[in-house]
């Protein structure tokens, strides 16, 4: 009853927060925007994506060796390095703006659950494009999950489909094609933020519905909402449907990544929120600062303390989940649904409070059903 409580005050806040003027004029105040985006930039995204860039060239490595040299010890470090990158673009997942929303950067890159029976046919019949956004859900971190870990159930017999006489070859090709297409997109990516663009998008600091601000905010937002709270909670535990999904994981052939991939997510929206410098203690303007200088308070308490607050009230709740959620979500779907309520009272701080305060509109709609 509570979190259905809390959805109905979500909709009923949100809905006077869009009907209010138009937040993409002049906000009214001296807060240095342009400081603000350019430790975003320098600090955070930029850093966050030549780390994982890095990640992703270990990931090809691993898997031209395991295709020269097909054996189970290879196939282990294959696998840890698909993991090391996986928990690696959980800090880079965020930001789904310039290059990355022209390319549909996350979909392309991390689309779950998969299909199956279309990866099975793409490496049968060798007839495949990777490119097309009907073909999201057959490659990805998701698609190298099956092909690592979902094939069988022992590393012997996973290892045997990439040295079958018949169909080996065709295996490892289509393993090679992922991680080809996972890692060029992401140079491409890191290549435009080192590039021009990041000079466009430190300067765009006016306060337009097209401006960065209002941008990365609606882009934060999006993936809270959508990506964390929804997909990695919300889908699986049953919130949005009559019964619950325990397929519908992410690493769900993996098994016991699931909650690591939520925790280092969960990590990363709190260090963005507050200007934490990529795998660093040093701080610098980001949300939490602009919300102090504007001394934004709720109900008698500074904002930005709130969100810290439920930020980590989430964290301390999600510690008794499996680090299977799939097995969470068979064996006690209560402390799933728990951890969905704790992260939808964030989606009320700063989906309506902060946004209020730094006067942005919402630019999207969440089709959850919430």
């Amino acid at each position: 009853m509570k979190r259905f409580l809390f959805l109905f005050l979500t909709i009923i806040l949100v809905s006077a927060c869009s009907s209010s003027d138009d937040g993409g004029g002049t906000t009214g105040d001296s807060f240095d925007r342009k400081a603000m985006l350019a430790n975003m930039a320098d600090n955070i995204i930029i850093p966050a994506y030549q780390s994982f860039s890095n990640d992703m060239t270990a990931l090809k490595a691993a898997a031209s060796t395991f295709t020269i040299t097909t054996n189970e010890t290879n196939l282990i470090a294959l696998r840890a390095a698909w993991s090391k990158a996986y928990v690696s673009w959980q800090s880079v997942s965020i930001f789904e703006i310039g290059k990355a929303e022209e390319l549909s950067f996350r979909n392309f890159m991390n689309v779950y659950p998969i299909n199956v029976t279309d990866i099975n046919a793409n490496i049968t019949s060798a007839s495949y494009d990777l490119t097309s956004v009907a073909e999201q859900d057959e490659q990805g971190f998701g698609g190298l999950d099956y092909i690592l870990n979902g094939l069988a159930a022992t590393d012997a017999d996973i290892t045997a489909f990439y040295t079958d006489a018949t169909n080996g070859s065709l295996y490892k090709d289509y393993l090679n094609d992922l991680v080809d297409r996972m890692d060029a997109l992401t140079k491409e990516v890191v290549a435009d933020w080192t590039g021009a663009f990041r000079n466009s998008f430190v300067d765009n600091s006016g306060s337009s519905a097209t401006s960065s601000v209002d941008k990365i905010v609606n882009d934060f937002l999006f993936h809270y909402e959508k990506h964390l709270r929804a997909g990695k909670i919300g889908i699986p535990a049953g919130v949005f449907a009559t019964q619950t999904f325990d397929d519908k994981v992410e690493a769900f052939y993996k098994g016991d990544l699931s909650k690591m991939l939520f925790n280092t997510n969960l990590n990363a929206m709190q260090d963005f929120f507050n200007g934490k410098h990529f795998e660093s203690t040093s701080t610098g303007e980001g949300f939490k600062s602009y919300l102090d200088f504007l001394n934004t308070i709720k109900d008698g308490d500074d904002l930005a303390t709130i969100i810290n607050n439920q930020f980590n009230l989430t964290r301390t709740t999600a510690l008794g989940l499996s680090d299977n959620f799939s097995n969470q979500v068979r064996t006690n779907n209560n402390l799933m649904l728990n951890t969905y309520d704790e992260l939808q009272k964030n989606v009320v701080h700063m989906k309506v409070d902060m946004l209020q305060a730094f006067s942005v509109r919402v630019d999207f709609v969440d089709a959850d059903g919430d």
